[in-house]
């Protein structure tokens, strides 16, 4: 349609000025009035052939002739433009003003808003605990503040966002995301110089006075808020990025290539938490008052160290704030768009409600229409399936995100940095991976949607017969004092304290695992009896340990003949490592392989207007029944594996110590394999449900407005003669 709001969708098509609401045409009547305009010339005008003299005059009603039909493709271009701001558009910025220029730039906040919220928030963490003293339920409301942003606004924003200027609202997401990252770091400049405690003594000690049962609170805990409200204002900001951003991608590319070229968005927002985690892990290597002038003598293998956690929140303010000024001066529309859009042709599912229209031009404009368009979306069975199916899966792609260095960890006797890695070098390229070859597959085979939503039915169950690695590749829980075996046969199982260390005050809640030279694993080296140690050496070694069976004398100068027990987990027999990883980065591939399918099935089976809110309805859903609930589903599902708690000295039970390998294991492929078949359920449901537009009569994006203006005239004037 002529006018001034670019190519309209079918869903808020406006009829006459009196013509109120109504439903249009059938399948049937949209196909005849689909016929060019010189057929429609020829054919004789049934409604002019009518006798009856009572037929009342219909001037906002009456029909135009097809040539008079507005053309949206005229206004598409009035809406494109050079880059620039107003009358500025120097030359040199005409070469970004392609899809490829806005890839870059989309992939660029892509990959920021990934370093600060699944990168840099996740590492800092465990020192934001530490140094504001807060309990780990409080940062897990910091972790989950994202998420709720993001909730309540996805399908508000997408919805009014859609009729208006995208890449302006991309330059509103990098303000909001540098923002929330500078006020997540201001608590920093605001707390004062953090105050050293004493150095925790790690070795027996007969004459350590047992601590009492106290609770404290400090003034540092209130600027929880402050953290809160920083990941408020980058929920705020990811949300445009998402919807917004993903749609205007898709509505400036030709049909197959928008796969590959949102595959490559969404693979550049995987790798953002894999830049964040390297470049958080390199500034907590700096202390954390560097700022200030401040340094320390003690090194990183202190437990009282603190690192620069704050550092990377400024650089992403920065560089986020950077991307404002290329976001404001892209057009409205790429040049090319019209051209484009009136090449595809609407494969949208065809069912009951795809025929209800809105004859009302300002409808998207105010809130009462929103209940309203969310309605219609949600009427539309195929694409219900889709945004549960990919909650289902992001339920357990975040649950592993979260514990999967858990499971290295425990099942295989690593670090717990080595195991975070590990986890991290699988999860990071498999995924980044699986988005792009799911996209190229799309692409080089120009698949259409039904197609596109088979493919990611396959690669799911590829997926799901990969998931049973981990019955396979698990690992016997390795010997553990007062846990697995007693203490040289005393004590009892499942009680730490045993006779040759029963006058040591040794403290639950200090997990220092040391490995003694028997095999076997202890909780401390207090727990072990050890009275001295040499911290010269790496890893820290102990001697003059009561716990541990001696096999050879201990002279004056231990360091030179060997250990009784060393810093560190006792190394596993298990070899299953390599294997595990192995199939585990090939579960990845496929299961984010199935991503960009989804989210191309998604945008193709709602009509034109529609995509954007589609999508903020998937990313809500998805949040919703996924992202929010997995890591706490995963962590009840993991502590039920749990065989040895931290107890404090009031009794109050706090993280767990020593799982149980095998039984975690299996929970593991049980909650893997049942999400798993829920996505190839829904997946399946959809390829079922999918009805097409019938088989000659696709009609290209700029084209369906004028047909349906069409019914709806016709509509009108059979309605206004039927009445008579």
């Amino acid at each position: 349609m002529k006018g001034a709001k670019g190519i309209e969708n079918p869903a808020f098509v406006p009829s006459s000025p009196d013509t109120p609401r109504h439903l249009s045409a059938s399948p049937s009547q949209v196909e005849v009035s689909a016929f060019s305009s010189d057929t429609q010339r020829e054919q004789p005008q049934e409604p002019q052939k009518s006798p009856e003299p009572q037929e009342p005059p219909l001037p906002s009603a009456t029909l135009p002739a097809p040539h008079e039909l507005p053309g949206p493709q005229s206004l598409s271009e009035s809406e494109e433009g050079p880059c620039g701001w107003r009358t500025f558009h120097p030359r040199c910025l005409q070469r970004c003003n392609t899809p490829q220029g806005y890839l870059l730039h989309y992939c660029l906040l892509a990959l920021t808003q990934g370093i600060v919220v699944n990168g840099l928030v996740n590492v800092s963490i465990s020192t934001i605990e530490k140094r504001y003293e807060m309990k780990s339920s409080l940062t897990g409301l910091i972790s989950s503040s994202y998420d709720i942003s993001f909730c309540v606004l996805s399908l508000f924003v997408s919805f009014f966002g859609e009729r208006g200027h995208k890449p302006r609202w991309l330059a509103f997401a990098s303000f909001m995301i540098g923002l929330g990252a500078l006020v997540f770091s201001l608590p920093q400049f605001f707390s004062g110089k953090y105050q050293l405690g004493s150095l925790f003594e790690d070795t027996c000690s007969a004459s350590r006075n047992s601590t009492s049962c106290t609770s404290s609170t400090s003034l540092l805990s209130n600027y929880l808020y402050v953290f809160i409200l920083g990941q408020l204002l980058l929920g705020v900001g990811g949300t445009p990025l998402y919807t917004l951003g993903t749609a205007f991608i898709d509505e400036s590319v030709p049909i197959h290539k928008s796969s590959l070229y949102i595959g490559i968005g969404y693979s550049m927002s995987i790798l953002g938490p894999a830049v964040g985690y390297v470049l958080g892990g390199r500034l907590l290597t700096m202390y954390i008052d560097v700022a200030m002038g401040h340094s320390t003598d003690i090194t990183e293998d202190d437990p009282r160290w603190l690192g620069a956690w704050w550092i990377g929140f400024l650089i992403v303010w920065l560089f986020a704030w950077s991307l404002i000024i290329p976001f404001s001066c892209f057009p409205k529309r790429l040049p090319g768009t019209a051209k484009i859009q009136a090449a595809k042709t609407s494969q949208a599912h065809q069912n009951k409600s795809s025929f209800l229209y809105h004859a009302d031009e300002n409808f998207g404009k105010s809130i009462k229409d929103f209940p309203t368009a969310l309605k219609s979306l949600m009427k539309n069975t195929v694409l219900m399936c889709l945004v549960l199916s990919t909650s289902s899966e992001a339920l357990i792609t975040t649950g592993f995100a979260a514990f999967l260095p858990k499971f290295i960890e425990n099942q295989f006797g690593l670090t717990s940095s080595f195991a975070a890695t590990l986890g991290g070098a699988v999860l990071i390229p498999g995924a980044a991976l699986g988005q792009i070859l799911g996209g190229f597959f799309v692409s080089k085979f120009k698949m259409t949607c039904k197609k596109t939503m088979k493919f990611a039915l396959l690669t799911s169950g590829a997926a799901l017969a990969l998931s049973f690695v981990f019955i396979y590749a698990n690992c016997e829980n390795e010997s553990f004092a007062g846990v697995s075996e007693p203490y040289n046969g005393t004590g009892n199982l499942g009680n730490l304290t045993a006779p040759c260390n029963a006058n040591c005050n040794c403290l639950q809640s200090y997990y220092y695992p040391v490995c003694g030279e028997d095999g076997v694993q202890y909780f401390s080296p207090c727990f072990a009896g050890c009275l001295n140690s040499v911290s010269k050496t790496t890893p820290k070694i102990y001697y003059n340990c009561s716990c541990i069976e001696r096999k050879a004398e201990i002279t004056s100068i231990p360091e030179s003949f060997g250990f009784e027990a060393k810093a560190g987990k006792c190394k596993t027999q298990c070899a299953k490592l390599p294997v595990f990883l192995s199939i585990f980065l090939l579960t990845v591939i496929f299961t984010f392989m199935a991503a960009t399918p989804i989210t191309v099935s998604i945008l193709r089976c709602v009509n034109q207007k529609e995509r954007s809110l589609a999508l903020g309805m998937q990313f809500m859903m998805l949040r919703v029944l996924g992202t929010i609930p997995g890591p706490i589903i995963f962590g009840i599902i993991i502590d039920s594996t749990c065989v040895l708690w931290d107890t404090d000295q009031c009794g109050t039970k706090g993280a767990c110590w020593v799982y149980d390998n095998i039984k975690m294991a299996h929970m593991l492929v049980a909650i893997s394999v049942t999400c798993k078949i829920i996505t190839i359920l829904f997946n399946g449901s959809a390829v079922f449900l999918y009805k097409p537009p019938p088989s000659g009569e696709d009609v290209s994006f700029q084209n369906q407005n004028a047909v349906v203006t069409t019914v709806s005239a016709t509509q009108d004037l059979d309605k206004a003669g039927n009445e008579e």
